[in-house]
């Protein structure tokens, strides 16, 4: 185990002037503070945090950095407080400790809303406090390496995460080499016969290939001796995870890599770069194709760099990248090393290291996180963080010469949404380099896009299939809901200003406002949106407006699908087209079967409510089945969709409610609720304070967090309905509260 000195003389190796009692006070407490704890792997716990403060010192970091890695587990696991901490180490430190502790517990497999609300506060603090991010994925790596002292079944798990969100997160980051290590260390215990197998082959190759490496390395230096430029010239042979990806997603066997090393050449300066590039390409043929600069095109991670591949000395390809000392450094540590660069970073408190709002990989980050504010719904911001996550990128630009970047397969969908929102909800058309393409083209790097945009344009749905990136779809899927609400609202406003025009009133969104409590309801839009939608029906609008309004109880065809619902033929006439009975039917009668409340029907069939029931105030319908009799289903159940091509046993029937009489109707409400002792408790005393008796419950897990429970409930009518259901919302131990129909 390291120890105390040794410690200081890390960081002192990079930067003379540490604060070395910062480094002890940190070390000693953290030592006291884990005491005697163990790990799994049987070492002293304390051997953790110190592993972790030693891989920052490699990234050659600040000390208030060393001094967090060695704090970072103490008030997660010993006895150490914030308070405590704020006094010893200042409330900076205190809070960057307390800020990982909350992170500790980073489940990115599972629990899908937990795991993204973690992703968001680790997106955040990064954003805040770039050590957050250091700390964090310096604290995974040591993870990484001890993974083999963990059970099987945490090996696996903490693998895949560590796959899907840290070691490309670092690399959006900049940081290569930790990524390149996540990876490898993952890779290894995802799928070890293929590490195995990729290891060994690349050790073979290297064998076999160390000379003409050497003669290489050895040609590119005479050539900078000849032309004045100080280089340093180093192979590089790719990693087997690296290796491995490229050979299963281009269907590559070992003996078509043609990229297994490449070579770096490193430089004073910029202007060395394009010297030894302009060097390298008159003495050896370039491949092209194969030349990409970098340095003029950052990448968004803030790498620079000239990419090219030559025909080399040997006649075979070499894959070279040309950059300074400075440019290194940030390709290999990205935004750690804005400590070496003191330009790219500004410095604050106890000397903490805070992103620069300047740099492209905070760019990435703020739009991530815009992303995230836009509302969409926890799983798609999962899905799209680590779609943005893994993509390689090309690089478009604008008429005006804005630089977009994108994932590699976007469209000119896709590049109209990262331009704004508006551009690509108004998108029809585009140019690409002039030329009017295809949305669906997929765009290369350097292509300039041009957006043609129309106001009356609607983003299609299908879209959404299309786009790659993630504000793309969550902008589509926003549009088409509004579309498609913005549709029942018009439809909506048209059935209400018939229902109020037979009441003898004149209708107005203004009279909703006062009446939304009753309609249990938070805007006009939504009331309306429900009546077009058949959720709400016209005449418990007007009564919620005018509560003395006495509606006639004369019998009315249905029309349900006339109003945007149905299509039917001869609606006025299917009351007619059934055998009648030669009894007159009398006002008010009941049904015999289930004694239920219904007009319409003949009095000698058996009636029945659908399995998912209807209450007075839903619009309803019956469907004759022979034999059985008819079967009352609420309008907007989709059980009906499979009688549309049977018009004949379509029966027109309604409400006949006996005031005087009370009884309960039948309805079935789907409730998801957390998964926690005295949930159904809660529930339970919320139905039964409201009137309202449960007839049958069925549970069913979906997640490991919530419960979805199925309640056969019996109410008095709508209104009593929904107002249960604004109630159960309301409460705290409910997530979603939705009625079943069919």
């Amino acid at each position: 185990m390291m120890r105390q000195y040794e410690l200081v003389e890390r960081v002192q190796r990079y930067k003379p002037d540490v604060n070395e009692a910062l480094l002890n006070k940190a070390y000693v407490y953290a030592m006291q503070k884990h005491g005697h704890q163990k790990r799994a792997s049987g070492d002293p716990y304390f051997s953790h945090p110190l592993e972790v403060a030693a891989i920052l010192t490699e990234m050659h970091v600040d000390e208030a950095t060393i001094a967090v890695a060695l704090l970072h587990d103490t008030i997660e696991d010993t006895s150490a407080t914030r308070q405590e901490i704020d006094t010893l180490f200042g409330p900076e430190m205190g809070k960057l400790v307390e800020g990982l502790t909350k992170l500790k517990k980073l489940d990115l497999v599972s629990k899908k809303a937990e795991q993204a609300e973690n992703l968001r506060k680790l997106l955040l603090a990064i954003a805040e406090d770039v050590r957050v991010l250091l700390v964090k994925l310096a604290d995974r790596l040591h993870n990484m390496r001890t993974l083999d002292h963990m059970p099987e079944h945490k090996r696996v798990r903490i693998a895949e995460e560590t796959m899907d969100i840290y070691a490309p997160l670092a690399g959006r980051m900049g940081m290569q080499d930790m990524r390149e290590e996540l990876e490898e260390l993952a890779f290894r215990t995802m799928n070890p016969e293929a590490h195995r197998a990729v290891t060994e082959r690349l050790a073979d190759i290297y064998e076999r290939s160390k000379d003409v490496i050497g003669e290489i390395e050895k040609s590119m230096s005479v050539l900078f001796e000849k032309y004045d430029i100080e280089a340093m010239v180093k192979s590089r042979q790719k990693k087997p995870w690296s290796v491995f990806r490229k050979m299963e997603t281009k269907a590559l066997s070992f003996e078509q890599l043609s990229d297994i090393f490449g070579f770096r050449v490193i430089v004073d300066d910029e202007e060395d770069c394009y010297r030894a590039l302009f060097a390298i390409h008159t003495t050896w043929s370039m491949v092209p194709g194969r030349f990409k600069d970098y340095i003029s095109t950052p990448k968004q991670n803030d790498y620079r760099s000239i990419h090219t591949t030559i025909v080399g000395p040997s006649r075979q390809r070499v894959e070279l990248q040309i950059r300074t000392r400075q440019m290194d450094d940030i390709a290999e540590y990205g935004v750690a090393a804005h400590t070496l660069y003191k330009d790219g970073a500004t410095v604050s408190g106890n000397g903490g290291l805070k992103l620069s709002k300047d740099t492209n990989a905070y760019a990435w980050l703020r739009h991530t996180i815009e992303q995230l504010s836009e509302g969409d719904n926890p799983e798609e911001f999962l899905e799209n963080t680590k779609l943005e996550l893994f993509q390689d990128q090309v690089f478009c630009f604008t008429p005006k010469g804005r630089l977009i970047a994108l994932p590699r397969g976007a469209t000119p969908i896709d590049f109209a949404y990262a331009v704004h929102t508006d551009v690509g909800d108004t998108c029809v058309g585009a140019k690409i380099n002039g030329r009017i393409m295809p949305l669906m083209t997929e765009l290369k790097n350097g292509d300039e896009v041009e957006i043609i945009r129309s106001k009356a344009q609607v983003p299609p749905a299908a879209w959404e299939s299309v786009v790659v990136t993630g504000k793309a779809r969550s902008a589509i899927r926003r549009a088409t809901k509004n579309a498609i609400r913005k549709q029942y609202s018009g439809l909506g406003t048209r059935i209400l200003e018939r229902a109020f025009e037979r009441s003898g009133k004149k209708f107005s969104r203004e009279l909703l406002k006062p009446v939304l409590h009753r309609l249990a309801r938070k805007d006009v839009e939504d009331v309306l949106a429900a009546v077009g939608r058949g959720e709400l029906s016209s005449p418990d609008v007007v009564r919620a407006v005018y509560p003395d309004h006495k509606e006639e109880r004369a019998v009315q065809p249905v029309r349900q699908r006339e109003e945007g619902w149905f299509n039917l033929r001869n609606a006025a006439g299917m009351l007619f087209q059934m055998p009648r009975s030669s009894e007159p039917e009398k006002p008010g009668r009941r049904i015999s079967a289930g004694a239920l409340p219904i007009r319409g029907v003949r009095g000698d069939l058996p009636v029945k409510f659908a399995p998912e029931g209807a209450v007075p105030g839903d619009r309803i319908v019956g469907i004759m089945h022979p034999g059985s009799g008819i079967t009352i289903y609420p309008i907007q159940s989709p059980s009906l969709t499979a009688f549309d091509d049977q018009p004949e046993r379509w029966i027109d029937v309604r409400w006949d409610i006996d005031e005087d009489t009370k009884e309960r109707f039948p309805a079935r409400v789907s409730v998801t609720a957390l998964n926690e002792p005295g949930s159904l408790a809660n529930i339970s005393q919320v139905i039964a304070s409201n009137d309202a008796n449960i007839h049958t419950l069925s549970m069913l897990r979906t997640a490991p967090d919530f419960t979805e429970m199925v309640f056969d409930l019996e109410v008095w009518d709508l209104k009593h309905l929904n107002r249960l259901m604004s109630q159960l919302k309301e409460n705290a131990s409910v997530s979603e509260v939705r009625r079943v129909n069919g």
